[in-house]
């Protein structure tokens, strides 16, 4: 068969020259054009990503929006003994949303290096009683077992407290959210030397094998996870990491699977916070 001349062995050193030159010059266009189509690719997937996390955030800002239009039309026909209801309801679906727009604003600032911390010398049993508080109607309304196992001694770190207790808010009301009713969520918290360590454990629908290496990546939820209702924006979780590294702790995810339940376990130093 005969060969072209391109595919023809050079037959002097200026033609193998050439020839090199040549197929250099070849590869480093197929190089630039594959690497072409990955950047429009990876821009493509990005836009794409970008109008999902759109759809999604108008999604979750809407969803409150509904029930408070109905309560508001309503305020003016309902007995004067059922308006403090009406203002509860109304309460209770505003600070989901300000709750919303609190965990996208942490986003923004972690990704752009402003998340700032007030730190102080800080009674993290007090914190703890705040969080317990705070999320255990939420408990009674999802018809959850809530249990906290808190030692008696004075545990004291440096740090934030309104994001101290964010990052307990969060976790609490995640483990709220994923456990049907009837099961059972616990809090429990351990000091060993220099170290806190805060666990929070439940018996809900877990989270899959497929999902768990990145929980706390931003918007990214468990739709593999029986039970998953894909409520929420998946920024919660990456709120969490964010804050409890700020303030020089760990916070890691367990699961054995979808229904298996889940753990959250935070680590903070103990004392001095060098990291704020």
């Amino acid at each position: 068969m005969a060969q072209s001349d391109a595919e023809k062995p050079p037959r002097s050193q200026e033609e193998q020259q050439r020839y090199l030159e040549m197929r250099e010059a070849n590869e480093q266009l197929i190089l630039a054009a594959l690497s072409a189509q990955h950047l429009q690719a990876s821009a493509e997937h990005s836009l794409e990503q970008q109008r999902n996390i759109l759809a999604m955030v108008a999604h979750e800002l809407r969803n409150p929006l509904t029930p408070i239009s109905m309560i508001a039309g309503r305020l003016v026909r309902v007995p004067s003994e059922e308006l403090p209801r009406m203002q509860a309801l109304i309460e209770g679906q505003v600070q989901h949303m300000s709750r919303l727009v609190d965990d996208l604003l942490d986003v923004s600032r972690v990704s752009t290096g402003k998340l700032r911390l007030d730190c102080r010398l800080v009674d993290m049993m007090q914190i703890l009683h705040q969080a317990i508080d705070v999320c255990s109607p939420l408990m009674t309304s999802h018809h959850v077992h809530f249990t906290a196992e808190l030692p008696e001694c004075a545990l004291t770190v440096e740090g934030d407290p309104v994001r101290l207790a964010q990052i307990l808010g969060n976790l609490l009301g995640n483990a709220a959210k994923y456990t049907p009713a009837g099961g059972d969520v616990t809090l429990s918290v351990t000091a060993q030397a220099d170290l806190l360590q805060i666990s929070i454990r439940d018996n809900g629908i877990g989270i899959s094998a497929q999902a768990l290496p990145f929980i706390f990546d931003p918007f990214v939820q468990d739709v593999h996870a029986v039970g998953f209702n894909g409520a929420g924006l998946g920024i919660g979780l990456t709120v969490v990491r964010e804050l409890v590294e700020a303030h020089g702790g760990t916070v890691r995810g367990m699961s054995e699977g979808d229904g298996k339940g889940s753990e959250f376990v935070v680590t903070l130093p103990l004392g001095k916070n060098q990291f704020c």
